[in-house]
């Protein structure tokens, strides 16, 4: 018998963001990193043979936790891979929705019948998916597996191995969390699904310690968020928000402000320069904070610096301002010291070559 842990990549960007990954790369978050040491704890006394990953960044990095401590090599394997979502890749969910509200229903609840252009359908990915574990169990008779995969695509397979069809796949199988663990076996002839979804190695104490408490947990994986523009003719909105962030003098330049928007409701202000990363203003309106919303702006931060190829962002702050705390949640360290009564954060948002 052969026993295949199947396992969804950590938290990654898109999933913090808001923003469609799909084949897309994207980095880990700094909570993404805590439960690929999370996952490390849970498979450190489990044998494994071999491990497989998708090649996309997101899943190679979660699988450090597992080939990294047991001294095996990583096998890539594009058959691993999330679903291609074509002209959606990269744009917020918020944007998705609002233009396509229809294929935004049918992704999550009526697989059987989403398809845009240039997309995986999920029948397709489906059948990649399968193909590529089968092919991997055959491979490894007997042996104890681990691959790493992708939530949309991981769904699909566990839905199809306990008979649900692609139209009730959205109905009856839920989405795994970020490193959440399925076990299946493999008798040479068909896989048999043991447990899914099982997230035990994120209600330890070790985890639990570094979450923020009572943190909201969204409903599910597309929960939308906001949407980006070029803010035109703003001029006074962007001065309202620099004063009220706390900062004094003129607003600093910058090559590029958007505002982000729920609906057509404008709650927020994103004003920086992409080609050096220096992020001059992030701004929620007041009635709008605590909602998820700040991150986002980061998100757009980070897709239009990494653009440009960019591997750090930046921003100076009046020390014990407001602006420091939104710095320090998003992952920002402050440098010693203050320039003209300000001081330097930096956060890198570059990939790991040795991954």
């Amino acid at each position: 018998m052969t026993a295949i842990y199947l396992i969804r990549h950590a938290e990654a960007e898109g999933n913090l963001y808001r923003i469609a990954q799909g084949q897309h790369e994207s980095n880990l978050t700094d909570r993404g990193w805590r439960q690929v040491n999370a996952l490390e704890r849970r498979f450190a006394d489990i044998p494994i043979d071999a491990v497989y990953a998708s090649d996309l960044y997101r899943t190679r990095a979660t699988a450090t936790a597992v080939y990294r401590p047991k001294n095996l090599p990583l096998r890539r394997c594009p058959g691993l891979r999330e679903i291609c979502v074509g002209d959606w890749e990269g744009r917020t969910w918020g944007d998705i929705i609002r233009r396509t509200p229809e294929a935004m229903s049918d992704f999550g609840k009526r697989m059987d019948r989403w398809s845009i252009p240039g997309a995986e359908t999920p029948a397709e990915v489906l059948a990649r998916v399968r193909f590529t574990v089968e092919d991997i169990a055959r491979a490894n008779p007997g042996r104890t597996l681990a691959l790493f995969s992708h939530g949309y695509a991981i769904r699909l397979l566990l839905a199809n191995l306990q008979g649900i069809s692609l139209r009730d796949t959205g109905e009856k199988m839920p989405t795994g969390d970020n490193t959440a663990v399925s076990l299946l076996e493999w008798d040479g002839e068909r896989l048999r699904v043991v447990f899914m979804n099982d997230n035990r190695h994120l209600q330890t104490p070790e985890y639990l310690a570094g979450e923020k408490p009572a943190k909201a947990k969204r409903a599910y994986a597309l929960e939308p968020g906001l949407w980006f523009r070029p803010l035109e003719g703003g001029a006074e909105r962007l001065s309202a928000a620099w004063a009220e962030a706390g900062e004094a003098g003129p607003v600093p330049a910058a090559s590029l402000t958007l505002e982000g928007l729920l609906g057509e409701e404008a709650v927020g202000l994103l004003h920086m320069t992409p080609e050096t990363g220096r992020i001059s203003l992030a701004y929620i309106r007041p009635d709008c904070r605590r909602r998820g919303f700040g991150v986002q702006l980061l998100g757009q931060a980070v897709q239009r610096t990494r653009e440009r190829g960019g591997e750090e962002l930046s921003a100076l702050r009046t020390p014990g301002g407001p602006g420091e705390a939104y710095l320090r949640d998003c992952g920002f360290a402050p440098e010693e010291g203050t320039r003209e009564g300000r001081r330097l954060w930096r956060k890198s948002i570059g990939f790991d070559p040795e991954i």
